[in-house]
């Protein structure tokens, strides 16, 4: 397989890999030439033997960890600073709204995983490969999978009840006696 072959099928793979795993839509484009610069320095070594994709992801689980690393040295924020822009959008204002805070939400919530979580969580749950399969990609034994996912659905559920209590808080005003 080329270079130019892995880059054409697996792009699309990559992008929404690193997504998955926290890069910020400003940054994709350079954590993606990252992983790509990677492949096409390590392809003469890849082991067919493995699935393409599992040894893509590992790559992208090391440039997303070293792009975290990296931020917190330049003094950045990894918050996201907007949400992404869909071309499928609904054209009714009140669902785009209900669909931009509902992805706001989980992006909320999927952030306050603990990175080896999220990625056993945004594999099985997302991009839906089965335990054995994440086993082989994150190489960790089949339980470790199996514990780190519910690990990750708790703390996913507990992020997500925290931010609806703090949007349905309301903000209390106190007054001033003069």
């Amino acid at each position: 397989m080329t270079f130019e072959e892995v880059y054409q099928r697996h792009f699309a793979y990559v992008w929404r890999t690193l997504r998955y795993l926290g890069v910020r839509a400003a940054d994709l484009p350079d954590v993606t030439q990252d992983v790509f610069v990677t492949v096409h320095r390590q392809l003469p070594e890849y082991e067919p033997r493995a699935k393409i994709t599992t040894w893509l992801f590992r790559l992208c689980m090391t440039a997303a960890h070293n792009h975290r690393r990296l931020a917190r040295f330049r003094r950045e924020s990894l918050e996201p600073t907007n949400l992404e822009a869909r071309a499928d959008a609904p054209l009714n204002p009140t669902a785009r709204l209900e669909r931009d805070e509902d992805l706001a939400l989980f992006n909320t919530a999927l952030d306050a995983l603990d990175p080896d979580q999220r990625a056993a969580f945004v594999l099985f749950e997302l991009a839906g490969i089965s335990g054995p399969d994440l086993a082989e990609t994150l190489e960790i034994p089949l339980g470790t999978v199996h514990s780190r996912l519910r690990l990750a659905r708790e703390a996913f559920r507990r992020a997500v009840l925290r931010e609806r209590a703090r949007r349905d808080t309301p903000v209390l005003r106190v007054r001033r006696s003069r």
